[in-house]
């Protein structure tokens, strides 16, 4: 990989991170995870699975030291594995026949809502979640979620996209 992917990886990352940090709780039980939409946007610039995976780890690590649900921690970095591996593999049949714009429109929807579901499943696992609360919270928080991460999602894809084709930061090797 190319110092300037490395460097773009890295900086959507620190956003990811802050915007997780920042994202008000908007009164329900857990936040919409803005940090997930930026990984979603590496996977899709990024076709090679080692970026995917160390990306989703680093990810996952960033969520879980800014969670804001009790317990959260290891769900978190649980969650951001497994769905950075699960999307990379469901994007693989896509990428030559999609556009980006089309690949993160299903990204985002579908990946939010996987995330939340290994993560409540993982919460729930690990004793920080009863069992009767899974239905109230997917339901309540992870579909909300993820209709929010589609719309600003897609947002944030836009202006990376602009960015992008101004810095020619995946230009090599895309």
């Amino acid at each position: 990989m190319n110092t300037k992917k490395m460097v773009t990886n890295a900086i959507l990352i620190a956003i990811g991170a802050i915007l997780h940090q920042l994202t008000p709780l908007l009164g329900v039980p857990m936040q919409p995870d803005l940090s997930l939409a930026i990984l979603f946007i590496i996977i899709v610039y990024n076709k090679d699975y080692k970026t995917t995976l160390v990306c989703g780890i680093i990810v996952g690590v960033f969520a879980a030291l800014t969670t804001k649900t009790p317990g959260g921690q290891l769900p978190n970095i649980i969650d951001k594995f497994l769905t950075s591996n699960i999307m990379f593999l469901v994007l693989v049949p896509l990428r030559e026949r999609i556009s980006k714009l089309l690949q993160i429109s299903i990204l985002l929807p579908f990946g939010t809502a996987l995330s939340g579901t290994i993560f409540l499943t993982a919460l729930m696992t690990l004793g920080g979640l009863p069992i009767d609360k899974f239905s109230t919270l997917f339901y309540a928080v992870v579909l909300p979620t993820a209709g929010l991460n589609v719309v600003i999602g897609i947002v944030l894809f836009k202006v990376v996209q602009k960015t992008i084709s101004v810095t020619g930061a995946y230009a090599v090797n895309s």
